[in-house]
């Protein structure tokens, strides 16, 4: 036997087919829809980058320039003037004082941030996408969903032109139609973008909002 032959016999893993259909899990509540056979889908959380790399050059930076002081300071030579005005300062300002009150109104503000951007996700231009496998996460630009409903949109008689906005939890659609009744080419809208967002995948179903106006008469 050869060995060509012999790599024919061996067993091959299965392939994984993808149903690129349309499903009606879309449409469950999202308690349920979440929850796909992977496991549930939650938010992608943000890395938070800038926010944390300021934040470490500033108590870097404050952390350098103050042990810098205590060396000198411990090799007999003289403190820097701005820990000598500071200490004056503490020593000399109120605590009802415009400019003690602003600074900690400030320093307030700053933690209540830093704790927002630490306990929320972010990220908030992706889609979770339902988790067909345990070890595979996704997600879709709501920019790119809005492009995807916009393209079904255009394919319904009817639409001259259509604007798509998606949020978290809703797709607002305004769309012209240059003939044919509102009625009519809203139905097949609601019919077209209900499959459209089906096929999206997403872990949490979007309301649709759908509103057809006629265009408007162009001044001569």
């Amino acid at each position: 036997m050869t060995e060509s032959e012999s790599e024919a016999q061996k067993p091959r893993p299965p392939v994984l087919e993808l149903d690129q259909s349309a499903s009606a899990a879309a449409y469950e509540p999202a308690s349920s829809a979440e929850q796909g056979e992977g496991g549930r889908a939650g938010r992608f959380w943000s890395v938070r980058r800038v926010p944390a790399g300021l934040l470490a050059l500033v108590v870097l930076g404050a952390s350098a320039l103050t042990l810098y002081d205590v060396a000198a300071v411990r090799a007999d030579r003289p403190a820097m003037q701005w820990r000598r005005t500071l200490a004056h300062d503490l020593d000399t300002w109120r605590p009802d004082e415009v400019g003690v009150l602003a600074v900690s109104a400030a320093a307030v503000l700053i933690g209540i941030w830093l704790i927002v951007l630490a306990v929320t996700p972010g990220l908030r231009a992706l889609l979770p996408m339902r988790r067909e496998h345990p070890h595979v996460r996704a997600a879709l630009e709501r920019e790119a969903a809005a492009f995807a409903l916009r393209d079904r949109a255009m394919e319904v008689s009817g639409v001259q032109s259509v604007r798509v906005r998606v949020g978290r939890s809703r797709a607002r659609v305004r769309a012209m139609s240059h003939f044919r009744e509102l009625d009519d080419v809203r139905a097949d809208l609601d019919s077209a973008l209900g499959v459209g967002l089906k096929d999206l995948g997403l872990a949490a179903p979007l309301a649709l909002t759908v509103h057809v106006v006629r265009p408007s008469a162009r001044k001569r």
